[in-house]
């Protein structure tokens, strides 16, 4: 997984749309294919391209309702390059360096550049997020309310696109944040603090599982990834399990380091973060240290439980220190069949 430099994450975090308060927009602002990849090349973001046609109620239904609401504006403006794309419109359009153009003469002919990015399913309203330097592509078709168009954002905004096809973060998403049911199991989160005085006495490896209160898919991993009963009982086993949250403000002793809020000049979060993921901040990350108090491994972004769970036994059954990790996965992948 491409890691991203620890400037960039202030862009790639993101919190639930409709509790944002600050910078309230009344609608989403659209751009066109050229003013958005011409931003794309100072600032990149991803792009939500709004595939509609003039005649297409819902469509305009769409415009009216979900995008009309002014938190899910704003958010969309603040994350994303979104575009607005006639299907049928008559003009030239460069996209990703490739010239398209109309189909026919006709006034319902449908544009080149339509049929490539709905895969000839012309359907309306359409809705692709594209990240990635355009290597990521998720089309959606049909009318999107704001429930069904929140985690689509997130799976794109917070890269979760990386590790997991969407459909399942889709279903995780629901039960995070709209079933009520309360878990089975729930594993024994300490903060940083606690955990380093614990390993003191009864040394044992420390997992740290680094978010952030605005960080959607973090809040996903955490209730439905890491609380897994079988993941989360194999952490309470072999690791301390540490939250860290990097607005954390408490000051941080790591192998006879003083780490303090505020250390590091024009820094937002706590420099115990910089250390723990390797300088290199991504929300999520789960990061190993060591009985030394080393910080042995660092994996960023989410991670559903397919891939947490060997990462955590190649690491907690001490795997590492004889068998290569891609040796590893193999061996474990093979040994589940």
């Amino acid at each position: 997984m491409k890691a991203i430099n620890i400037f960039a994450v202030i862009f790639l975090i993101s919190f639930r749309l409709l509790s944002q308060e600050k910078q309230i927009t009344d609608q989403v602002k659209w751009l066109n294919f050229k003013e958005a990849q011409e931003l794309n090349k100072v600032q990149a973001k991803p792009f939500i391209i709004d595939v509609y046609t003039d005649w297409c109620g819902w469509c305009k239904h769409m415009d009216k309702t979900t995008y009309s609401n002014p938190g899910l504006a704003n958010y969309i403006n603040t994350y994303f390059y979104p575009i607005k794309f006639d299907a049928e419109t008559k003009d030239t359009i460069i996209y990703n360096g490739e010239k398209f153009f109309s189909t026919g003469t006709e006034k319902k002919s449908p544009h080149q550049l339509a049929v490539k990015l709905l895969g000839g399913k012309l359907s309306y309203p359409s809705t692709l997020f594209v990240n990635n330097n355009f290597q990521f592509n998720l089309l959606s078709q049909g009318y999107l309310d704001i429930r069904k168009l929140e985690p689509l954002l997130i799976f794109t905004v917070e890269n979760v696109f990386r590790s997991t096809p969407y459909e399942a973060f889709n279903e995780k998403f629901e039960k995070t944040f709209y079933d009520t049911t309360k878990l089975k199991f729930e594993p024994k989160w300490l903060n940083i603090n606690e955990a380093i005085s614990k390993q003191k006495v009864n040394p044992k490896k420390i997992m740290v599982f680094t978010n952030s209160s605005f960080c959607n898919s973090c809040k996903v991993m955490k209730k439905m990834v890491l609380s897994d009963s079988t993941i989360g009982k194999y952490l309470d086993k072999n690791f301390y399990l540490v939250e860290l949250n990097a607005e954390f403000k408490d000051d941080v002793i790591l192998n006879d380091k003083l780490y303090k809020m505020g250390q590091v000049e024009n820094f937002p979060f706590h420099p115990i973060t910089l250390v723990v993921t390797r300088n290199n901040l991504v929300f999520p990350t789960i990061s190993i240290i060591n009985e030394k108090q080393e910080v042995i491994d660092a994996i960023p972004f989410y991670l559903n439980g397919e891939i947490t769970l060997p990462i955590l036994k190649f690491y907690g059954d001490e795997h590492f220190k004889t068998t290569k990790w891609e040796d590893f996965l193999k061996q474990y992948r093979a040994s589940k069949k």
